[in-house]
């Protein structure tokens, strides 16, 4: 065999001589260009306030919607058994307890990145256009507390019934009940009120 003609010292082992030829393509180990990111620098009112920072109260009145609309449609899919008919509403008591149970949960997998130099909330049902390759989110601290308390605001606001009566119309038309009426986070006085600020 030819193993047998090469001698000890000129065997390489296969792991060496992949490394060996990664590194020897162009583009493969070290070409490439290095990616890098930084944490949003939080102003004093991101790091401390108890409340929302205006210039992201559309993305999390955005947040709660979806997650209101996620925990509605979750608790109708238990009562959908295959020997039920058609849709079943919940309650009243079971849709006071779910929105209830929605603004208390913990909110971890929310914060906040920088996007195209604009500090943006980021998470489940947030996502708009293409991510970027690279980025660094900023979560804990104060931002679970701010978006329950949005959440409760919202539900004394606009009470359960209305809240689950536009979630049977479809996400669309909670998120447009919550954040896009006239005094609406997401509506279009809103956006002057906060380049006002």
């Amino acid at each position: 065999m030819l193993t047998e003609l090469v001698p000890e010292a000129m065997r390489l082992s296969l792991p060496l001589l992949l490394l060996w030829g990664a590194w020897a393509i162009p583009g493969a180990l070290g070409d490439s260009p290095a990616l890098s990111a930084t944490a949003p620098q939080l102003d004093d009112e991101e790091k401390y306030s108890a409340h929302m920072p205006v210039h992201l109260r559309c993305d999390a009145c955005r947040a709660v919607a979806y997650q209101m609309g996620q925990y509605l449609m979750k608790a109708e899919a238990k009562l959908h058994t295959a020997a039920s008919r058609g849709q079943q509403d919940l309650s009243e008591s079971e849709y006071i307890d779910v929105l209830d149970r929605s603004c208390s949960q913990n909110w971890q997998d929310y914060g906040v990145r920088e996007v195209n130099q604009m500090k943006r909330l980021i998470g489940p049902g947030l996502s708009k256009g293409p991510e970027p390759s690279i980025s660094v989110m900023v979560t804990g601290g104060l931002w679970s507390t701010r978006l329950s308390r949005t959440c409760l605001q919202y539900l004394g606001e606009f009470g359960e019934e209305q809240i689950y009566k536009a979630h049977q119309q479809g996400q669309e038309t909670l998120e447009a009940l919550l954040c896009r009426g006239t005094h609406g986070s997401c509506s279009a006085q809103a956006s002057v009120r906060r380049e006002e600020l």
